[in-house]
């Protein structure tokens, strides 16, 4: 049980429990691991209290019926382990601008939230247009040796490396 109450935790028994996780879920369930149609459900799901049933029309929903299914359920078990790991490990603060945001870009909150949303949207957009998040071609993709996945995770690299140089100044 200590092993929960760490700050951080090894990245190999971490991997380890991932692969675990996605060989699992092929195995029972014949199911990749991803996230990001978890998000294009909740979209639907939004739209649906507002138009009904003429949600269902649309050909995108067609595909990505909005619903709550297994991937919905994996999102909203990320964001509840991360609460409760938070809490466990005495981690857990409320912050609207971290530290290095501050110390880089000021401490404005509309500025921060303005970028949070644009980078939100940019990112939805991306992973739609990829056919999968980071989590999708990252582990489920690359361990099935996609090439699609291995080109997304180079970028998904090159563009993490890019965005630290800016926010960090490292160079």
């Amino acid at each position: 049980m200590d092993i929960l109450m760490l700050e951080r935790w090894s990245p190999y028994t971490v991997g380890i429990g991932i692969g675990a996780i996605v060989i699992l879920g092929f195995l029972f369930s014949d199911k990749t691991l991803g996230c990001s149609t978890a998000f294009a459900r909740t979209s639907g799901m939004i739209e649906k209290i507002f138009k009904g049933s003429r949600v269902k029309e649309k050909s995108y929903y067609k595909k990505f019926a909005p619903v709550v299914d297994w991937e919905w359920m994996l999102v909203l078990g990320v964001v509840i382990g991360a609460f409760l790991s938070s809490l466990l490990s005495g981690e857990f603060s409320l912050h609207f601008n971290p530290a290095k945001w501050e110390e880089t870009f000021g401490s404005g909150i509309p500025l921060r939230f303005m970028v949070a949303l644009i980078g939100g949207v940019l990112l939805g957009f991306g992973s739609r247009w990829a056919g999968g998040c980071t989590s999708g071609h990252g582990i489920t993709g690359t361990m099935q040796l996609a090439v699609s996945s291995w080109i997304a995770s180079i970028c998904f690299f090159i563009g993490g490396i890019v965005t630290a140089v800016i926010i960090f100044k490292a160079f």
